[in-house]
């Protein structure tokens, strides 16, 4: 046995050089939970220095020290530790959003492009539920914070946007209270009104608002108001229907089914137009209308609000006011970028000017309006 081993080790002296470096290459991938700087340049034979810059600065190395580099990354099985380079560069690439819940479409539907956007822009993001709790959402934002966030993307209504503004990161907010902050909205108060004169025009004898208490300086408080003022500019016989919804589909079922049994017994017989303040009530609301055999749209006509897929994979596809969901994400991320961007340039956040951007939304027709 002794014999043997010696023979092994001697036999192992006459291995080729370049062999026995791979092989220590080979065990330093498997053996290793991370490659470091320092083992890329002891396997390639070139400095640190080089190897750094072949990270941070590629331009400065020649295309023979690239390649020997790339190389070696795949024969190590190298994976970058994001988290290294945050340390050292002090940027993460991160955008932080919080958004009040999933339960309207209208937020999943927004998140899903604003993730489209990485291949443009290569932000990374984190998410957060604010879920109507202003202390909890503090919470998120010291979290996000923490991780060294380079701008924040905010839906949730829970804190000001003075409050926001203090953050010191460029911040934008999508429809919500916006005084200090740069935001992007939909024209809110031309969908309210785009909704009535198609309700005007099949001829509807009483028309109904469906929404929550909204405050003035909330961007949807417009839905309210352009209802309102198109009803009193053409004697429309009108209710603003405000109620407490939450979140939750249990009680907003309940809540709209108070509503359908109030209005059928006030107006029997009347050709009722309805405009809801967003697709998934609307989309409860027809359920409760058809699982109760009523005439859709004879009798009951339905407009929503956002174009959400709620809206399109309804039983009966219902009327909505779309709000153009793409170039809101869009429009989002490129103001945030530019904040970015400028605050990079004269190194302060919030240095840029507030902008508020206006996306004009769209009527679309369909199966619950005639």
């Amino acid at each position: 046995m002794a014999r043997n081993r010696s023979v092994d080790i001697k036999m192992e002296g006459f291995l080729p050089r370049h062999h026995i470096t791979k092989t220590t290459g080979e065990n330093m991938a498997s053996q290793k939970k991370s490659i470091t700087f320092s083992d890329i340049a002891q396997y390639t034979g070139l400095s640190k220095a080089t190897i750094s810059r072949y990270f941070n600065q590629p331009s400065y190395l020649t295309q023979e020290n690239i390649d020997i580099i790339s190389k070696a990354l795949k024969e190590l099985n190298y994976q970058e530790n994001k988290l290294a380079r945050v340390f050292a560069k002090g940027n993460s690439e991160i955008i932080g959003i919080i958004v009040p819940n999933f339960f309207y479409q209208f937020y999943s539907y927004f998140l899903n492009h604003v993730l489209n956007t990485y291949e443009q822009y290569g932000f990374k993001f984190i998410t957060f539920l604010g879920n109507n709790d202003c202390e909890a959402e503090k919470k998120c934002l010291n979290e996000l914070l923490a991780y060294q966030i380079i701008g924040l993307i905010d839906l949730s209504h829970n804190l000001s946007s003075e409050y926001l503004s203090r953050l010191n990161i460029p911040v934008v907010s999508v429809e919500r209270e916006d005084r200090f902050i740069s935001s992007v909205n939909t024209n809110n108060y031309s969908g309210a009104r785009m909704a009535v004169d198609l309700l005007r025009r099949n001829k509807c004898e009483i028309y109904f608002h469906v929404n929550s208490s909204v405050l003035p300086a909330v961007p949807a408080y417009g839905r309210i108001q352009g209802f309102s003022d198109i009803c009193s500019t053409y004697h429309l016989p009108n209710e603003l229907i405000l109620r407490p919804f939450t979140d939750n589909y249990e009680e907003s079922y309940s809540c709209l089914l108070d509503i359908y049994q109030t209005v059928k017994a006030k107006y029997p017989g009347k050709r009722k137009g309805f405009f809801f303040c967003n697709d998934t009530y609307a989309h409860i609301f027809l359920n409760i209308l058809v699982k109760h055999g009523e005439n859709i749209p004879d009798e009951y006509q339905i407009i929503g609000f956002d174009n959400s897929p709620d809206s399109s994979q309804s039983i009966i596809p219902i009327t909505t006011i779309s709000q153009d969901i793409p170039a809101i994400a869009q429009s989002a991320i490129d103001l945030i970028a530019h904040q970015i961007n400028q605050s990079s340039i004269d190194g302060q956040a919030g240095s840029e000017s507030i902008q508020h951007i206006i996306i004009q939304p769209t009527l679309i027709e369909r199966e619950t309006t005639s």
